[in-house]
């Protein structure tokens, strides 16, 4: 039996894919978090095999929760389930350890499928993801400018996009505002803006965000 957990700040959602799993053979879902914080605990009281998560999050987000999850339990098979088809986040997923990657578009057979793959120890890549990452690969890498981001540095740039302050930013990372201030700063030389508001308008124009928070 695959233990499963869910990991998606909307309850609708969860409910939704628990009811496609309780239908599968041979997989239970053990356990949901609305976090990626929450997520964590949940791991170490349920130990589930693989979990579907979100990485859109309040909080540290699904790029760092896969990182400390898998700190956690370095057998758990992570798959992020996002709205988010467009690099950096496959690639930055992948990288911090997912072993799988899916759009909330993909078929429910798609969603059976990737969770047993990736629990026979396997990578999954959703179809318009795989396309897509071997396209970037043919034409000589994307052209997105957030691709030269860290994964921190993205976090961050998400977190600012939507609204939050730079102390709310500080305490949500455990971070220093000065140490916050800093990466907003080097958002800005990187990109090639001058404050939040160009920002978050060349977010929305690569996709990075589907409108302004």
């Amino acid at each position: 039996m695959i233990r499963v957990l869910l990991v998606d700040d909307h309850q609708l959602i969860r409910s939704g894919i628990r009811r496609i799993l309780e239908d599968a053979d041979g997989i239970e879902v053990v356990a949901e978090a609305s976090s990626g914080e929450e997520a964590i605990t949940v791991v170490r009281e349920h130990r589930p095999n693989v979990a579907l998560m979100d990485v859109s999050m309040p909080g540290i987000g699904g790029i760092e929760a896969t990182r400390k999850l898998l700190r956690v339990d370095e057998n758990l098979k992570i798959v992020a389930l996002t709205v988010y088809a467009e690099e950096p986040y496959p690639t930055s997923l992948l990288e911090a350890g997912a072993a799988g990657y899916l759009t909330k578009g993909c078929e429910v057979d798609e969603i059976i499928k990737a969770i047993t793959t990736v629990h026979r120890g396997e990578k999954y890549l959703g179809k318009e993801i795989a396309q897509q990452m071997a396209l970037s690969g043919l034409s000589g890498g994307s052209k997105n400018p957030f691709d030269k981001l860290s994964q921190r540095e993205v976090q961050v740039m998400l977190m600012i996009t939507k609204g939050q302050k730079l102390q709310e930013i500080s305490d949500k990372l455990c971070l220093s505002p000065k140490t916050v201030s800093t990466y907003r700063y080097r958002l800005y030389e990187k990109l090639g803006v001058d404050n939040d508001v160009e920002l978050t308008h060349m977010a929305i124009r690569y996709g990075m965000i589907e409108k302004i928070q």
